[in-house]
């Protein structure tokens, strides 16, 4: 149940923050967001890539990996890395940010698919989505668009993860295919916490508070 029940706290926790912080961007998301990031990439290397080899050959692993890769980038190219916390504000923009919405629920529908198979994975996946369901939320209030498809937008956000790993668990056409599937997690994973560990400060400079939340993470996720 924890792992259908642990994604959409993330977003509400995320949700609550943006509304705490009363829609601006703090110093404490910003290293919410670098200890997921290491945290994410630390478990997916834990836990989550020895299980894939175990199932696929190793060159064909590492070509579901860059296909991931590659996935995340196109899906960026239409959300403009919101994934990872680059969200730009247009407060004159009133249209509904289709293709970010779109990008958003393949991207949260994909995590949930690891969830199948690794427990732990959902804390990875919950220390994720924290910070983004936070930025997003800042998004969308700046922004002014219509409350209700703000509101939707979150509300079809939250679910798409959990409809994920629900599809993963029961349906058994896609069993088969879920060491592929993770694969291709795997490297959407990586894309996205190498950029947060690279990106999230300005002008690329890592400091000691940040650094400390880097190395946490990675403990952490070894730990669990």
């Amino acid at each position: 149940m924890n792992s259908y029940l642990l994604p959409i706290i993330a977003v509400i926790l995320g949700i609550a923050l943006a509304l705490l912080s009363k829609s601006k961007p703090t110093i404490n998301t910003k290293l919410l967001l670098s200890f997921s990031g290491a945290f994410l990439l630390a478990l997916t290397l834990f836990e989550l890539l020895p299980e894939v080899y175990n199932h696929l050959e190793s060159k064909q692993t590492g070509l579901f990996i860059m296909l991931g890769i590659l996935l995340q980038i196109v899906l960026e190219f239409f959300s403009k890395g919101a994934e990872h916390g680059h969200v730009h504000i247009h407060k004159h923009d009133t249209r509904f940010p289709w293709l970010l919405f779109i990008s958003l629920c393949i991207h949260s529908f994909l995590e949930g698919f690891p969830i199948h198979q690794h427990n732990d994975m959902v804390y990875g996946v919950l220390i994720h989505k924290i910070p983004i369901a936070a930025l997003i939320t800042t998004f969308l209030i700046q922004s002014h668009y219509n409350k209700k498809q703000s509101t939707v937008f979150l509300l079809v956000f939250m679910i798409m993860t959990p409809l994920g790993t629900f599809i993963s668990n029961h349906l058994t056409l896609v069993e088969s295919y879920i060491p592929y599937i993770n694969a291709i997690v795997i490297g959407i994973f990586f894309h996205i916490s190498t950029t947060i560990l690279f990106e999230s400060n300005e002008d690329h400079k890592f400091n000691l508070t940040k650094l400390i939340s880097i190395f946490a993470g990675v403990a952490i996720a070894y730990a669990v």
